[in-house]
């Protein structure tokens, strides 16, 4: 059954000519097949009991690796224009594992869907992660400058075998969400819990970006970005405490990345902690991009510190940080317990460009979607219709947008949760991997008639 757009007598405005409509995944949410790749740090953390909600791995997911036919033609029938995935660096190790992207590649291309690759989200090969360069166990992965380096030795590698087909590359996914989930509160793999000292983290995978981007320069590309993930923060209330701690959270989760990208700068008092040459860094960090990627999902509200650890949208916030996260009242939330804001999504992107100006480049949203079960899932097209609306009055503000890409295409591994949140547009049945459009891929497909 395909649901009608959610707002029949007010359709969704048309966005400008040439506008992208896509859908995301990610290499370890969907692929499988981990037999024929190198281990990464998701996979050993999964091994960890307790470490995963419901017990599960990603070594099958839903076994894209072997169903991508399948799974390009469901891309094919949505109408979308372009298609963001990323490239498993553990898989790129493996003998032959280039070979899998060569032939998802030109899948995508005889669908006439464009390939936009996310060359880093997330899955480090546990190799980088187990012995640093300094040789001993002490630190490894991104805690390490030399991550950074081998990282621009793999993407250099992965253009030289795709760039005469792929045009619009994504250098590393979310290094805010790695740099805290992973490093910081251990809540995602690495499983490290560092807090503060987690920082030099967050230094190398912008420095990772910034090789990222040359690395592709050099290689001939010319439409380069990253997705970074950010949301409006709102304090809990005008007290100062409940400000100041707002204030922080911003900068912790949205400047400390967004800075050092688009000014060649970190945020007044945290280039002195990052670790290395941070001025030299910076120059690097700060190449220029073609677009900058966002990923929204949610505006966060802040206040001082409450004295215990506080759960939330299946995180716990200890309680010895200088912030503590509230619930935003009156508002729907996902089946995640994330709030749905639409409104915040038009706020954050008029004040990107209010805050950097004319250095923002265009701006793509490289993920927006929600967790709801069901294939009638009528709460994921209101949200869809909703943010959409949001994103269109962004553009009459003067923002220059020129993409959204829906998360996610299909059902996934969602990380630290397992299965348990259902983010696609399509159903996958774990039993048997059939896949089941569900009424928002109708709703999309539809959408995207309409703006042609």
């Amino acid at each position: 059954m395909i649901r009608r757009m959610a707002n029949q007598e007010h359709p969704i405005p048309q966005f400008p000519a040439g506008f992208l409509w896509g859908v995301s995944t990610s290499a370890h949410q969907i692929e499988g097949a981990a037999e024929l790749r190198e281990p990464s740090v998701w996979d050993a953390f999964t091994a960890e009991p307790g470490r995963v909600k419901d017990g599960s791995t990603a070594a099958v997911a839903v076994d894209h690796y072997h169903r991508y036919r399948e799974d390009v033609a469901l891309l094919s029938g949505l109408g979308v224009d372009a298609y963001r995935f990323s490239i498993s660096w553990p898989r790129v190790r493996a003998e032959g594992g280039l070979d899998f992207y060569d032939r998802l590649v030109d899948e995508l291309c005889a669908a006439g869907v464009r390939p936009v690759p996310t060359l880093f989200h997330w899955d480090l090969p546990v190799a980088f992660q187990t012995v640093s360069d300094s040789g001993s166990a002490a630190g490894g992965g991104w805690l390490e400058r030399d991550t950074a380096a081998r990282y621009a030795e793999y993407v250099s590698v992965v253009a030289e075998r795709l760039g005469d087909r792929v045009k619009k590359w994504i250098t590393i996914n979310e290094p805010a969400e790695h740099t805290l989930f992973g490093h910081a509160l251990g809540a995602h793999a690495p499983g490290k819990r560092l807090m503060f000292d987690a920082l030099p983290v967050a230094h190398h995978l912008l420095l990772a970006h910034g090789l990222g981007v040359q690395a592709l320069r050099a290689a001939g590309a010319t439409d380069i970005g990253i997705a970074n993930s950010h949301g409006p923060t709102w304090p809990a209330s005008q007290e100062a405490a409940d400000v100041e701690a707002a204030d922080f959270y911003d900068v912790l989760l949205n400047r400390l990345f967004a800075d050092p990208v688009l000014l060649g700068e970190y945020p007044a008092g945290l280039g002195e902690l990052m670790p290395g040459d941070v001025a030299a860094d910076l120059k690097v960090i700060g190449e220029p991009l073609d677009f900058y990627g966002v990923n929204f999902y949610a505006p966060t509200r802040v206040g001082a510190p409450q004295g215990a650890d506080i759960e939330f949208g299946g995180l716990t916030i200890p309680a010895e940080l200088p912030f503590s996260v509230r619930e935003i009242e009156d508002v729907p939330v996902t089946d995640f317990g994330w709030p749905v804001v639409p409104e915040a999504l038009t706020e954050l992107l008029t004040g990107f460009r209010e805050r950097y100006g004319d250095r923002l480049p265009p701006v793509v949203i490289t993920e927006n979607g929600c967790s709801y079960e069901g294939i009638h899932d009528r709460a994921r097209i209101d949200y869809l219709d909703g943010h959409l609306r949001a994103l269109h009055r962004a553009v009459e503000a003067g923002v220059d947008v020129r993409g959204y890409f829906v998360w996610s295409l299909m059902d996934n591994f969602e990380w630290a949760e397992g299965y348990a949140q259902q983010f696609g547009l399509v159903h996958v049945n774990l039993d048997t991997q059939e896949r089941t459009p569900k009424d928002s891929y109708g709703w999309y497909q539809e959408l995207l008639r309409a703006q042609r």
